[in-house]
């Protein structure tokens, strides 16, 4: 059976079309594939992470620090400027989605909105 007939909800291969809708009996979810669609392509999209001037960035790369960061329990920051190797993308709910170690200070997480790629 085509993927697009299962149920999204509870994966039943037991559906069937009511107008431009599928219906699943098992569970009674009701979906449109074509919203469904859009809403998978969505999903992908955000796991993107991008730079302060929208480039992609990826595991790996080198990144320059934007702006003058303050940094807990350290009198001196991150200074602009400051050059950022071998970053690791993690996810995050507060908005620190990178990873990396700078020189000076150890291990950090940053906002990938005030970096940009080298």
């Amino acid at each position: 059976m085509n993927i697009e007939n299962k149920c999204p909800k509870c994966n039943s291969e037991n559906t069937y079309q009511d107008t431009n809708l599928w219906v699943c009996p098992d569970c009674f979810y009701e979906w449109n594939p074509s919203e469904l669609a859009t809403t998978v392509e969505e999903e992908l999209q955000s796991d993107i992470v991008f730079d302060s001037n929208k480039n992609i960035l990826n595991d790996g790369d080198s990144v320059t620090v934007i702006k003058d960061l303050k940094v807990k329990g350290s009198a001196s920051g991150i200074k602009a400027g400051t050059k950022v190797k071998n970053i690791h993308l993690v996810e995050s709910n507060d908005g620190h989605n990178i990873s990396c170690k700078i020189d000076g200070i150890g291990a950090m997480y940053l906002k990938s909105e005030f970096v940009k790629k080298v």
